[in-house]
């Protein structure tokens, strides 16, 4: 397995005061899917700054609290979602699907038994 892509991640439902703060921060936005999680659609908008640093902020309708995640993409899901798993991550309770799969990518949140979390992804080449 090969991690492709390394960043902070922010889920909040207040994504467009976030993304503001950020862009004052000197980031711009490159795009913003918007996914079907089987609980809200939630839109996840990547910024990047001029020397290069990521992040994403993904609008979570009623989140209660904003929370701080790991993205990370990798070339090959299954084979880091068993990884992760033996080391004891897990789904959130609250996820009403395991994993999410679009024509693009699949990705899942697995959460550490000392409870920081990973946004794992992994991007379907065209």
């Amino acid at each position: 397995m090969k991690i492709t892509t390394f960043n902070p991640m922010i889920l909040t439902q207040n994504a467009e005061e976030i993304i503001k703060l950020f862009e004052e921060l000197g980031f711009e936005k490159r795009h913003a899917p918007t996914v079907d999680t089987g609980k809200n659609l939630v839109t996840s908008v990547r910024m990047k700054d001029a020397n290069g640093f990521y992040i994403d902020i993904a609008g979570v309708p009623g989140m209660a609290q904003d929370r701080t995640i790991i993205r990370m993409n990798v070339d090959d899901f299954d084979e880091a979602f068993e990884l992760l798993t033996k080391m004891g991550f897990k789904r959130p309770d609250t996820a009403t699907k395991g994993t999410i799969e679009t024509e693009k990518n699949k990705s899942a949140m697995m959460i550490s038994p000392s409870g920081f979390a990973f946004d794992l992804v992994q991007h379907y080449k065209e």
